[in-house]
């Protein structure tokens, strides 16, 4: 078997694993970890059904910080993007689709090219984990941001 067969077959028996689809058994290992899952969806926080870029695939993950009071300024994201809340609130403000707060363990798929502006209304930092699904060429995020 060569090398690129090789990892196929690794790859194709992690996401088995991963999707729950090995029975709890990998290639003769012991059964998987427990998963805990943060989101599972098809549509983002308001409601769009959003797709995958196409072209080389390009994911981009970065630990988001913002001090009380801080703001993104409107922006709109071209890719779908994940994000996990890990610490304080934030209010984002979605224009005519409303507004959302979102607070420390929360998961989401941010709206997908809606424009949209991010608030931290708490007391406490933001942190936040995105996790951009995008592509090579195409910008993750547009518009003003700070």
């Amino acid at each position: 078997m060569g090398k690129h067969s090789k990892q196929t077959v690794w790859l194709a028996a992690g996401l088995a694993g991963l999707a729950g689809l090995s029975g709890g058994v990998a290639l003769g290992r012991a059964s998987y970890p427990p998963l805990d899952v943060l989101l599972t969806t098809s549509e983002t926080v308001i409601g769009q059904p959003f797709a995958y870029p196409t072209g080389t695939p390009k994911v981009t993950a970065a630990i988001v910080t913002m001090v009380p009071g801080q703001e993104t300024g409107w922006h709109r994201h071209n890719v779908p993007l994940f994000a996990w809340m890990l610490e304080g609130e934030l209010t984002v403000d979605y224009g005519p689709k409303g507004t959302k707060v979102y607070r420390k363990g929360d998961s989401l798929i941010e709206a997908y090219q809606s424009p949209h502006n991010g608030r931290n209304t708490g007391n406490d930092d933001v942190r936040l984990i995105a996790v951009f699904m995008g592509a090579d060429g195409i910008e993750n995020t547009t518009g003003e941001a700070n």
